[in-house]
C-alpha cells in the first residue's frame, strides 16, 4: 500500500478526462485503490430502489473516485503544483510542500 502526497480537504485540479482543468475539493480517499473522491466533479447517474432515505427511489446523481494520477495540488497562489515532502528542522515532523514555489501545504 502506497501512501498518498494528497489529504482529505485539499483543493485539487483535475489534469486529466472529462473534468479536465476544474477545481474541487477533496471528499474522502481510498489509499488502498489510489482514488479520491473530489466534490462537484466525475459525477455519475445510479439507479436506486426506493428506501428510507429516498422514499421515491429512481435516478441520483453522485460523484464517482477520480485515480489519483489524475490529480494536482492547488497551492496557496491558485496554481497546480507538485507536492514534496521534506523534515521540517524546526519540529522534526515530515512535512509537504509545493515544488513550483518551496512554501510548506498546511
Amino acid at each position: 500500500m502506497t501512501k498518498s502526497k494528497l489529504k482529505k480537504g485539499d483543493l485539487v485540479q483535475i489534469i486529466a478526462g472529462e473534468d479536465k482543468g476544474q477545481q474541487g475539493k477533496i471528499l474522502a480517499i481510498d489509499i488502498a485503490k489510489n482514488k479520491a473522491l473530489v466534490e462537484g466533479h466525475n459525477k455519475v447517474k445510479r439507479h436506486t430502489k426506493p428506501n428510507a432515505k429516498s422514499p421515491q427511489g429512481g435516478i441520483v446523481e453522485k460523484e464517482a473516485y477520480l485515480h489519483i494520477s489524475n490529480l494536482m495540488l492547488v497551492d496557496a497562489s491558485g496554481k497546480a503544483t507538485r507536492v514534496g515532502k521534506k523534515v521540517d528542522e524546526k519540529t522534526n515532523k515530515l512535512t509537504r510542500y509545493s515544488k513550483n514555489t518551496g512554501e510548506v501545504i498546511k
